[in-house]
This record gives C-alpha cells, sequence and structure tokens, in this order.
C-alpha cells in the first residue's frame, strides 16, 4: 500500500446538517477521519453535497420576493455558489482547528466551482432534481405560466419545481485545484456537484440545474489524477439484497459486477445507486473507488473497510 495518495472524498449529507446551526456542530465530528488520512500523508481533496443547502437558500429569496421584500429571487446558479461558499467556510474552519489541535501545519481552502455540461444532455429534457418548497397545485401551476417551471407533484406533499441533472464533462477551475494540492493545501472544491455552466458563444453561461456530486467528484477524481475516489455515507459496506434476511455485505466489486448488480435493482435509486454508478465510472479510468462510511474512511483508505470497486 502506497504511504501517500492522492484521494478525492466526497462527502454524503450524513456529514452536513439540514440547518446551518446543526452543519458547524457536525462537521467537528466530520473534519476528525478527514485529517485522519491528512496525518497518514495523504494528499486530501474534499467534495460534498448541498442538497438541503441549497434548497433553503432558494426558498428563502423565493419568499422574500413573493413579499416584496426584495425585487427579484435568485437564479439557481447563484444559490449553488452561495451554498459552497457556507459549507466551504464551515469545513474549513472546522478541518483547519482540527489539524492545529494535531499541531499539522498545513493551509485550507475553498474554491468556488464551476463545472461544464453539454446544453444537450437528454437531462435538460427531463427535469427530475426536486428543489426548493411545496406549493398547492394553483400555486404551482402560476409559477410554471409565469417563470417557465417545471412543476411535479412530490410524494403527495405538495407541488415542487424540478430542475435537471446533467451529467459533469469537465471541472472549469481543475488546474487551480491541482496547483492547491501540489503546494500542500487541503481543498474543498465541486461543493454541491459544483455550479452548472454551459458553453454559449465561447463563454461560459450558469444554467438551472442540479449535477450529482458523486459523478462530480469522480470526474474531479479522474482529471487531478487522484488514486483514490472515497464516497462517504451512512453505512461500512455496499450490500445486496439489502434489507433482506440474506442481506450481504461486499468487500469488493469489479466493475463488471457492480454493472450487473445495478441492473439487477440493488441499489436504490435516490441513495446508493449514483455512489455505485459514480465508483464505477472513476474505476473505468484505472483509479481505485470506495464506497465506506465517514467514521471508518481512514480504515477503508488502508482496505481493512468499506467497499472497493476496481476493474
Amino acid at each position: 500500500m502506497e504511504t501517500k495518495q492522492r484521494i478525492v472524498i466526497a462527502l454524503g449529507g450524513n456529514a452536513l446538517g439540514n440547518t446551518p446551526y446543526e452543519q458547524l456542530e457536525l462537521v467537528t465530528q466530520t473534519a476528525k477521519p478527514i485529517v485522519d488520512l491528512i496525518e497518514q500523508g495523504n494528499e486530501v481533496i474534499i467534495a460534498h453535497g448541498n442538497g438541503p443547502q441549497v434548497g433553503m437558500i432558494n426558498l428563502g429569496f423565493s419568499t422574500a420576493a413573493e413579499s416584496g421584500a426584495i425585487k427579484s429571487d435568485m437564479p439557481f446558479p447563484e444559490c449553488g455558489a452561495m451554498s459552497q461558499g457556507y459549507i466551504g467556510y464551515h469545513l474549513q474552519n472546522a478541518i483547519g482547528n482540527e489539524l492545529a489541535q494535531r499541531g499539522i501545519v498545513k493551509d485550507v481552502a475553498t474554491v468556488v466551482t464551476q463545472v461544464l455540461v453539454d446544453e444537450n444532455d437528454p437531462a435538460f429534457q427531463n427535469p427530475t432534481k426536486p428543489v426548493g418548497a411545496f406549493y398547492v397545485k394553483a400555486m404551482a401551476e402560476q409559477l410554471a405560466r409565469e417563470k417557465g417551471f417545471t412543476m411535479v407533484e412530490d410524494a403527495g406533499r405538495g407541488y415542487r419545481r424540478v430542475v435537471p441533472s446533467p451529467k459533469p464533462i469537465d471541472v472549469v477551475e481543475k488546474n487551480v485545484v491541482k496547483t492547491l494540492v501540489e503546494q500542500g493545501t487541503v481543498v474543498i472544491t465541486v461543493g454541491g456537484g459544483g455550479i452548472p455552466v454551459i458553453r454559449k458563444d465561447g463563454k461560459l453561461v450558469g444554467t438551472p440545474a442540479v449535477i450529482d456530486k458523486d459523478f462530480a467528484s469522480a470526474k474531479l477524481a479522474e482529471l487531478v489524477h487522484a488514486d483514490a475516489l472515497v464516497i462517504l455515507t451512512a453505512v461500512d459496506r455496499v450490500c445486496i439484497h439489502f434489507g433482506k434476511p440474506y442481506q450481504q455485505a461486499l468487500t469488493e466489486m469489479t466493475v463488471a459486477q457492480a454493472e450487473q448488480y445495478c441492473r439487477e435493482g440493488h441499489f436504490a435509486p435516490g441513495s446508493m445507486l449514483p455512489k455505485v454508478k459514480a465508483a464505477i465510472s472513476f474505476a473505468q479510468t484505472g483509479g481505485k473507488a470506495i464506497i465506506a462510511s465517514l467514521e471508518n474512511a481512514g480504515k477503508a483508505v488502508l482496505g481493512a473497510s468499506g467497499t472497493i470497486v476496481h476493474l
């Protein structure tokens, strides 16, 4: 086992809270296993989700606009940028404090990151990612009429806006991330999957969409030539036949086996499936992908926990 690896960590929602106050508390615990990896001598790059956070920001501005307190709501790419900023602040603060406590001298920086998507991605014709508040049917129809939003009924709780979830094809600030990492900085980047941008007339333009953070992390890991992509979640290992008496925890999967399990429907679309698919995409580039629990991240990198996905 190499003593020093370049590792991209994708933090799951369980590493962050549902409110800024809860998050500030939680990240002090989240920082510990991350700093364990840094203490082992690894170069660490951190990615994270932003589902609840971007929803809160979007809802806050929409509510303020509806009440007349401000003149307009906030476009979705800008909501994503705001979430990258405040989640990044919490993470760099907690990781910086944990490093200092252990006597490790390292800079920690958040890079507000744009992620390029293809405007012809089929996801733009089929928005699926719910964001923001729940509305009654009449209000949902009004928003669809006035703002062109796609509104769908969500699990009997009301109507919500849905936005596309296109695949990432490039990370605009990848060279900045590489330079910082090579200088020894701990980098927090592609927060919430990155701010989705398309290329139009030679310019990058923000587009209302949400990129899956696991896919963005896999793309980043590929672009910065990471040795390992570690996708952290609430369970120690990936399981097949999950929740059944014959549930089986897996220590490893080849790409072919993982694809077969996906086809057989072993993984839930809203939780484990995107993690496994992201792990497959990175493993196909020749890297090692690991899905593990946050608290066992250090053990997982050493092969003592988690599920490894490889060619």
